[in-house]
């Protein structure tokens, strides 16, 4: 028998017992007379304590040739500890060895591998099993499972049914790119990875199964960034006869239902808010609600005062930065370099500081009276003590510039809390976009989304102001998962791959399988899809989601622990029908 317990489940309660344990040598602290070990399990840790005198000489020199990470068995007493540790669960007892058993031996880690370890990420994702050990590790994943446990009692309590959809299937056109899979049967034909299980899902819809999950693997070989891996998982789900508030209702219950069993947090309503409000006052389709500071439009005031950089402005927007007029210059100046970062792109920043004593001084105090600026200040609801920071320029740009100074300011004065929640639906999204390099709409979803019921009409005399009837899901400015209402109808879904710029042949040489379905009695139907990773690091209170994945990939999508993407032996090519060739990309 290799335990009887594990490291974490001892208590006083079992003081006098004879027990077995096995694990991982974390710590050895050697003090001469007395020697203390750490014994490491996923469950905790145990301390183990051999004297002088009390502990055979034998047993004291077989543990000082104990090392970091050496696996044993220990067979010994419980007793109670005189020095006991309250941060530990097992902090009231420790262990007196009769006997240890190397099971095997370990080389040095590479790094400590303890909560506060001294590797750097690259280094602790080529040894990833090792990082695994640590316990920040190891309570994320026990986060994930729980999470994915209390997902589908949720689901299956409302009749859902979790079906697997297949892994190789179709590369379609549309969306990210595919990861590509040769087929050696069919040679000089591919298979894709999904991105997405959207297509099988509509057609379990017309199968009759009404109320389908899945917790499932995607894969989109994109750039890579904190919130995004090449492949990801997502509750994957969809319902027939249903209208988007059902939808929308059955997975803001489930999300409130999850905080609660997996956080013991009740978050509260969902806020619900269009597209057009989103970006007229955050500049983004996913705010953070978690602080205030929204947009308030100034163009009318701020023009025709002689000041060219608001003159020639499609937009001047400002937010009001409550109780920062007290900014030393030395902090304004670090607001401007940060919209002028590149990734920005500002040309500047103005500011109007609204003075305790009630005097207004802006930045451009020559172009701007005092009655100018006390327009503006009570547009913007300011206060005396209140900083108002304004950006100018083309409209689309300029909203995007100034959410991430609207970020920047909630960072620098704590208002993004990551234990306060803050969720809203977003709904009303533009069901095309329109692309001036190539000429033509695409999806803002994707090509099966269902337009507005009242829009309809404008497909054929204003495809650009149709709305879709899709909804996205966004906790503390993090787009959590999105999803819409189905085209059920064959006629409105050959409109809307006319409009995205497929022939017939290309639209039923890509998407007729769905198409035909379409043919035999499918059903309204709508789903939503969330991103797993994501939901659970915002659970933990973080922005990167490779922590909550048990073999992440890097920024440039290697695993490096395995190196991969690796080259392949050419007998693999010769199968395949493959060779490899360098080519010059334009």
């Amino acid at each position: 028998m290799f335990r009887t317990h594990t490291c974490g489940e001892l208590r006083l309660s079992d003081t006098g017992r004879h027990v077995i344990l096995s694990g991982w040598v974390q710590r050895i602290r050697d003090k001469g007379s007395l020697i203390w070990i750490d014994l490491r399990d996923r469950y905790g840790i145990t301390q183990l304590m051999l004297e002088e005198g009390k502990t055979t000489p034998a047993l004291i020199e077989q543990v000082r040739q104990l090392g970091r990470e050496f696996v044993i068995r220990v067979e010994g007493l419980v007793v109670e500890r005189i020095s006991k540790n309250p941060q530990l669960a097992t902090g009231d007892i420790e262990i007196e060895p009769h006997s240890i058993e190397l099971l095997n031996k370990s080389k040095l880690p590479p790094f400590t591998i303890e909560d506060m370890t001294d590797g750097g990420e690259e280094l602790r994702m080529k040894y990833r099993y090792l990082d695994l050990r640590r316990n920040p590790l190891k309570e994320n994943l026990l986060l994930r499972h729980k999470l994915a446990l209390e997902t589908r009692t949720y689901l299956d309590a409302l009749g859902f049914i979790e079906i697997e959809t297949p892994y190789l299937i179709k590369s379609t056109p549309e969306g990210a790119r595919d990861f590509v899979v040769p087929s050696r049967m069919n040679p000089g034909e591919f298979y894709a990875l999904p991105q997405s299980p959207q297509t099988f899902k509509q057609l379990l819809m017309v199968s009759g199964f009404d109320r389908y999950f899945q917790i499932v693997r995607c894969f989109r070989d994109e750039d890579l960034r904190a919130d995004r891996q090449p492949e990801f998982t997502q509750i994957d789900c969809e319902m027939a006869f249903v209208e988007q508030d059902e939808i929308l209702n059955t997975f803001e219950g489930m999300v409130r239902f999850l905080f609660k069993k997996v956080k013991g947090i009740d978050i509260e309503p969902f806020i619900h808010m269009d597209y057009a409000a989103a970006m007229r006052l955050y500049g983004t389709d996913k705010p953070d609600l978690r602080f205030g500071m929204s947009f308030v439009e100034l163009t009318d005031l701020a023009q025709g005062k002689g000041f060219g950089v608001f003159d020639g402005a499609e937009l001047v927007v400002g937010i009001n930065a409550s109780g920062c007029a007290s900014f030393s210059r030395k902090q304004i100046d670090a607001l401007t370099d940060f919209v002028k970062r590149p990734q920005i792109g500002a040309k500047g920043l103005f500011y109007v500081r609204y003075n305790e004593d009630g005097s207004l001084k802006s930045s451009a105090d020559k172009f701007f009276s005092q009655h100018d600026l006390q327009q503006w200040v009570e547009r913007c609801d300011a206060k005396p003590g209140d900083l108002l920071l304004i950006l100018s320029g083309a409209t689309h740009t300029t909203l995007k510039q100034l959410n991430e100074l609207r970020l920047e300011m909630g960072n620098l004065l704590g208002l993004r809390d990551p234990n306060h929640f803050k969720p809203l639906w977003v709904t009303d999204f533009p069901l095309l976009e329109w692309d001036e390099e190539t000429q033509r709409f695409y999806a803002m979803h994707h090509p099966f989304t269902s337009p507005n019921q009242k829009d309809i009409p404008m497909l054929d005399t204003n495809p650009a102001e149709v709305r879709a009837n899709a909804y996205d899901m966004v906790i503390n400015g993090v787009e959590i998962g999105g999803g819409s209402i189905r085209i059920h109808n064959r006629q409105l879904q050959k409109k809307m791959f006319e409009l995205l710029g497929f022939t017939d042949e290309e639209a039923q040489q890509q998407f007729g399988f769905l198409m035909n379905a379409f043919e035999y009695g499918a059903p309204p139907h709508g789903g939503i899809a969330l991103g797993f990773d994501r939901l659970t690091a915002l659970l933990a209170g973080f922005d990167s989601i490779r922590d909550f994945i048990a073999f992440p990939k890097n920024n440039s999508g290697r695993d490096v622990m395995i190196d991969s993407p690796s080259a392949i032996a050419p007998q693999q090519l010769a199968e395949l029908q493959l060779e490899i060739r360098k080519i010059s990309l334009p």
